[in-house]
């Protein structure tokens, strides 16, 4: 009976300690219990977009690198908790994701009503070739107790020497997905370039190449569930032919130029996060958007 007893414990804490490892990006919580059965359903969308384009793109920056090597770390505030991973390598410099689990809207929250449930993801590389420029891709999708429920995003790339072919293929890549929804992508170009009126100083703004889009506008639909297509569907287009782009120009020649452009771009991104955008400056953690999104190397 003791030996029962010795092997089931052992068996308890060995869950204990499984559960105790597991990503953020892999867990549910007691707040997806307060949302209806619709609800419940996207939220796990949600949970299954981001445990797959965890898999896809990590392990295309693994074959690029020849490196399956990354780091994990976990921070908390009192607006979410996050999730940080990081790989690096010779053909793509970093890639960070970002995961955060939302515990209570932000102070600059568009969306009235407290906070049931959210998830926000991002993925942002830094490929080595000067030609490629640097990756932001964003989603998020939120309840609230309102009754009301948001999905949105971001994604374009920030260049360094402009290849107008490259770029045009990303814009293609977009437009194709607007398209299949019959929407205009212009109002949510626009907004990637226009910027959120909340940033604190607009001098400091990124600057992208405005062929990507912006889904913190209006939303393109009043379905929450067709809003979660229309930008997933967007951000996996855009980020595979990205990853193309950067296969593409790994062993392409460079000049001291578009060096020089680079150093420029990525200390603008740096500029950007400190005093720009209202998140990384004011409500998530230094530690934790450092490590998701900074370039590793900045020059002043």
């Amino acid at each position: 009976m003791r030996a029962n007893h010795r092997y089931i414990l052992t068996i308890l804490l060995l869950a204990v300690l499984c559960i105790g490892t597991m990503p953020a990006l892999a867990q549910t919580d007691e707040r997806m219990e307060k949302l209806s059965a619709e609800q419940k359903k996207l939220a796990q969308r949600v949970l299954q977009f981001m445990s797959d384009m965890d898999k896809k793109y990590f392990e295309r920056v693994y074959k690029l690198n020849n490196n399956s090597e990354s780091e994990r770390k976990e921070f908390t505030s009192d607006y979410s908790d996050y999730d940080i991973k990081v790989t690096r390598g010779a053909v793509v410099e970093k890639m960070g994701q970002m995961v955060a689990v939302g515990k209570k809207a932000t102070p600059n929250s568009r969306i009235p009503g407290n906070l049931i449930w959210g998830r926000f993801y991002s993925l942002d590389a830094h490929p080595k070739s000067p030609l490629v420029g640097m990756l932001h891709a964003t989603i998020v999708v939120q309840f609230f107790d309102s009754g009301m429920s948001f999905a949105g995003g971001w994604v374009d790339v920030m260049p360094g020497t402009r290849i107008e072919a490259d770029l045009n293929e990303l814009k293609q890549s977009v437009d194709k997905v607007f398209a299949k929804y019959n929407v205009s992508p212009e109002y949510y170009r626009t907004l990637i370039c226009k910027g959120d009126p909340k940033e604190i100083d607009r001098k400091w703004r990124r600057k992208p190449s405005c062929n990507g889009v912006s889904f913190y506008g209006r939303p393109a639909f009043m379905p929450t569930e067709k809003n979660f297509d229309l930008v997933t569907e967007t951000f996996v287009n855009f980020v595979d032919v990205y990853m193309g782009l950067v296969e593409k120009h790994k062993d392409s020649p460079y000049t001291k130029k578009d060096l020089e452009a680079q150093d420029t771009m990525r200390r603008e991104w740096l500029l950007d996060q400190l005093f720009s955008d209202p998140y990384s400056s004011k409500l998530v953690p230094f530690e934790a958007w450092s490590l998701a999104n900074v370039p590793p190397l900045i020059k002043f």
